[in-house]
């Protein structure tokens, strides 16, 4: 593949431009972990060792959206093959949904233990290193050690979020466990301030022993012990036994052509399958102005129709009412396309059987490459921090349905719909690269536009980044940047949709991006919405 991109021919308003290198680069929103992952390739480290070192270093510089205790997805382009990782972990064996029916009725509660499910970042290091990493992996971890030891200063974007989540989490969480969040990210009772020095010592002594065990002690060891301890004490379901029963899930990536370029992403439970339908319907339309209203009035309606039907079949696969396939049949994309007429449309679900996350991606100069996410989901996620150890639980539980009549409903060992997909592209059986937007729901909206950016539009991974961005949130509302053009957003107006402009740049998601072309030059591209650095060799 060769680079086609109409530079600069957009002009947006930032001062990043796409980088260029050729022996290595990560993207991510952290310059100090992109920075620790070029470290791993200059030391003769891989992508997938890169991407690791960075990943651990994003738990210790960006709590604010990922933790130990977090889940995490990866695709690995390994010698001219696509391999996919699940590392999303179940309910817990002992959870009982008509218990939390009765308390809770439709809907399972933000914070606290009832949404936590089974981490599955550190067996997702683990099984990366196990099978592609070159170096050992006690080195791959290393820098994150030494941030969360010898402290950090913190970045501007990671202090508001931060600061955010102080004034939410002061007056609501009043439950004596979630004294220890706050002992270990406020301990001076307030956020840090933007280059002030953090300290996360606790976190240190975890990072350590998963080095030492390759994470064995986070799900088969004292570690273990610790949560299921904790567990125990605040009445919670999670127990030791099923920390020890998991293990991340190699499978099997699923595509769609759109217009030459396969799209891949992780099938079910993660939603990567809503950015698969929607360019299913999307390639049978032809786009010539990204800032038309014609073309965002197509895509608005193209993601709501994907979304509508990904939020009622994406589960478990294991209790999927329908199956990827189905849900992919280019047939099934044409009836959702007739749908779409010149005025915005309630969506609703059809029948496929009738016919804050943190993103990174890395490269390195064999051509290896590696698109990958993790996330504690809402912000710090449950906000249980297990005592001594710095590890804050994801609260993933949270999308599970509580209607026994939904795939997606709680139970038992059931993995919940998941939101963070991580991308890559290929074209012709080769590897154009990997690419993500994190942002909860925003993911498949983010990332579809910025491959019809990339495709469409021929923008360079930079422009396709900060190109302003839509977002559909429910019924006919959608939310528009500041940036968005003020003539389109009129028009959508005019079509009936209820356009609204928040004023966070944050609520439409950090995207990173790395193409190479034939002769292995690497471009990258990254969030000019946060702190984000291309860290190129």
């Amino acid at each position: 593949m060769s680079f086609q991109f109409d530079s600069l021919k957009y002009n947006y308003p930032t001062t990043r431009k796409a980088v260029f290198g050729r022996k290595g680069m990560v993207c991510t929103s952290q310059p100090l972990a992109a920075q620790a992952g070029l470290d791993i390739l200059k030391k003769g480290g891989n992508a997938v060792d890169a991407a690791i070192a960075t990943a651990a270093c994003m738990t210790v510089l960006e709590p604010t959206s990922n933790g130990i205790g977090g889940d995490g997805f990866a695709l690995v382009w390994m010698k001219d093959k696509l391999y996919g990782l699940n590392a999303s972990g179940p309910a817990p064996m002992g959870i009982d949904p008509e218990e939390l029916r009765a308390k809770y009725g439709d809907t399972l509660p933000k914070r606290g233990w009832v949404p936590v499910t089974v981490p599955g970042i550190p067996s997702a290091w683990a099984s990366l290193s196990e099978r592609f990493g070159k170096l050992p992996f006690e080195e791959l971890l290393e820098p994150a050690i030494r941030y969360a030891e010898e402290g950090y200063p913190v970045s501007p974007v990671i202090s508001r979020l931060w600061d955010n989540a102080y004034n939410e989490f002061k007056p609501t969480l009043k439950d004596d466990y979630f004294k220890y969040w706050f002992e270990t990210f406020c301990p001076k009772d307030r956020a840090p301030k933007p280059g002030e020095m953090v300290y996360l010592k606790d976190h240190a002594k975890t990072l350590r022993e998963l080095a030492a065990t390759k994470c064995e002690s986070f799900y088969r060891g004292a570690i273990a012990e610790k949560i299921d301890a904790f567990s125990r004490e605040c009445g919670a379901y999670l127990r030791k036994e099923d920390l020890a029963a998991f293990h991340a899930e190699w499978v099997e990536p699923i595509s769609t052509n759109y217009k030459g370029y396969d799209v891949w992403e992780i099938p079910p439970n993660g939603y990567g399958i809503t950015v698969l339908m929607a360019l299913n319907i999307l390639k049978g339309f032809e786009f010539k102005d990204p800032h038309s209203a014609e073309t965002y009035h197509k895509q608005l309606e193209a993601m709501k129709l994907a979304f509508i039907d990904s939020q009622k079949y994406v589960a478990d696969p294991r209790f999927m009412k329908t199956t990827a396939e189905k849900m992919l049949d280019q047939g099934y994309a044409d009836s959702r396309r007739a749908l779409i007429g010149d005025t915005a449309r309630m969506p609703e679900a059809g029948d496929p059987n009738c016919g804050g996350t943190v993103y990174l991606c890395a490269a390195d100069e064999e051509g290896n490459m590696i698109s990958y996410i993790q996330s504690n989901y809402n912000g710090f996620g449950s906000c249980v921090v297990i005592p001594e150890t710095g590890i804050c639980l994801h609260n993933r539980g949270r999308n599970f349905y509580l209607d026994p009549a939904s795939g997606n409903c709680i139970a038992p060992g059931k993995k919940p719909a998941h939101t963070i997909i991580p991308g890559f592209l290929t074209k012709d059986g080769k590897a154009v690269g990997p690419f993500g937007v994190m942002g909860a729901f925003m993911q498949p909206q983010g990332q579809v536009q910025v491959l019809m950016n990339t495709i469409d539009f021929h923008m360079n991974p930079q422009e396709a980044l900060d190109a302003p961005r839509w977002q559909w949130t429910s019924g006919m509302n959608v939310e528009v940047e500041r940036a968005f053009p003020y003539a389109a957003t009129e028009e959508l107006i005019r079509r009936g949709h209820k356009v609204t402009v928040p004023a966070e740049s944050l609520l439409f998601g950090r995207g990173q991006i790395i193409w190479r072309d034939e002769d292995g030059v690497l471009c990258g591209g990254t969030e000019s919405r946060t702190d984000g650095t291309v860290a190129a060799w």
